[in-house]
């Protein structure tokens, strides 16, 4: 059976990167407080050379390479270069699988495999699959694996939402709440070529062909040296640098981080989908922004317009996030919740552990 649903379903049309913002899948008790600094230093500018993380930190280049390789080289960690598709004219589609209770795993790992999806995780006690889907480029929204899906015999239901806008994402993710660095260092180590938040451009920003070498080295390492940078697309290491402060300052490219993924016993990670009056869409993803249990949140299509990610302790502490903050949100006509069981592959490309343990730390 499952090489029938590999069959059916690997080998899609390459993506260029998830939305992000859902980082922050490792659980943070082992870090110490030094690495939890560094790690919000690498969230806030993933491409920050440790001499500029060290020194606002207040410690050396040394330890903060030594802090990072030790994360990078155990596969607990990467920083990746993404795409924001919304920004470049793509549409990602938020897709919900149902299959039959013993193909969920199978046609999971499947998906993961897929060059155009991120994000894919077992949710309602492994029975369905969550997952994101990106088009190819511009032009090529009905992907070829929401044709596929329907037609494997194992599935049973599937539903697609295409996502509409971010409300708590890209670059912002649990990280950006651990607390760890003090507002004057958050403004020392913002690149200053950061897009500005509050503008949305109207029209997409386009890529080139070299472009799409670029950013497809970035989403495996996002801290590739220049040099190699230069060595991929054939540019100028000045080019490269430039080229790089122009995709982040236009908001296409941000840089994100992946942890381990896995089972996540000491914490529980729900899907909750909303059904919001449009009136009050706006006001009800700024809110959600804010809730410190959001590891993400969108506006969609279909009647459950927003989605989010939500991070809890337990159970207890689920059911008075929903009776608290989520009830008092206004124009809330229904609510869904489905707990993530295991998460099969994060924002970034799928490594083997060949790959992953042995790639090398960037600085």
């Amino acid at each position: 059976m499952e090489s029938d649903i590999s069959s059916a379903l690997v080998g899609g049309p390459g993506g260029t990167g998830g939305p992000g913002g859902l980082s922050g899948l490792g659980v943070f008790g082992p870090l110490d407080p030094l690495d939890r600094r560094i790690v919000q230093a690498l969230q806030i500018d993933g491409r920050a050379p440790f001499s500029r993380i060290g020194e606002v930190l207040g410690v050396s280049d040394q330890t903060v390479a030594r802090r990072y390789g030790r994360l990078r080289t155990a596969g607990a960690l990467r920083v990746l270069g993404l795409v924001d598709p919304l920004r470049i004219g793509l549409t990602p589609w938020l897709v919900r699988v149902r299959c039959t209770p013993d193909a969920a795993a199978s046609v999971g790992e499947a998906l993961a495999r897929r060059t155009d999806t991120r994000w894919v995780g077992l949710i309602s006690g492994g029975t369905e699959i969550s997952c994101l889907v990106q088009a190819a480029g511009p032009g090529q929204d009905d992907a070829l694996l929401l044709a596929k899906l329907p037609r494997t015999p194992q599935v049973v239901r599937v539903t697609a939402h295409a996502m509409l806008h971010i409300f708590y994402g890209r670059d912002l993710s649990p990280v950006s709440r651990l607390g760890a660095l003090d507002p004057a260092e958050i403004r020392a180590l913002t690149p200053p070529d950061a897009p500005r938040r509050a503008v949305e451009a109207a029209d997409p920003f386009p890529l080139g062909a070299d472009d799409q070498k670029l950013l497809a080295a970035l989403a495996t390492d996002g801290r590739t040296p220049a040099a190699e940078l230069a060595a991929v697309v054939g540019w100028s290491q000045t080019r490269v640098r430039r080229r790089l402060s122009e995709l982040r300052s236009a908001g296409a490219l941000y840089f994100d981080l992946d942890y381990e993924t896995g089972p996540r016993p000491r914490e529980l990670r729900v899907a909750l989908w909303l059904e919001v009056e449009p009136a009050r869409l706006a006001e009800v993803g700024a809110a959600l922004a804010e809730h410190r249990n959001v590891a993400f949140a969108c506006a969609t299509t279909g009647t459950a317009n927003v989605y989010a990610v939500i991070d809890c302790r337990d159970p207890g502490a689920l059911y008075r996030y929903l009776t608290g903050p989520v009830a008092a949100l206004p124009g809330i006509r229904r609510t869904e919740t489905a707990p993530f069981h295991r998460v099969l592959k994060g924002p970034g490309p799928s490594l083997d552990p060949v790959r992953r343990t042995a790639a090398a730390p960037r600085g």
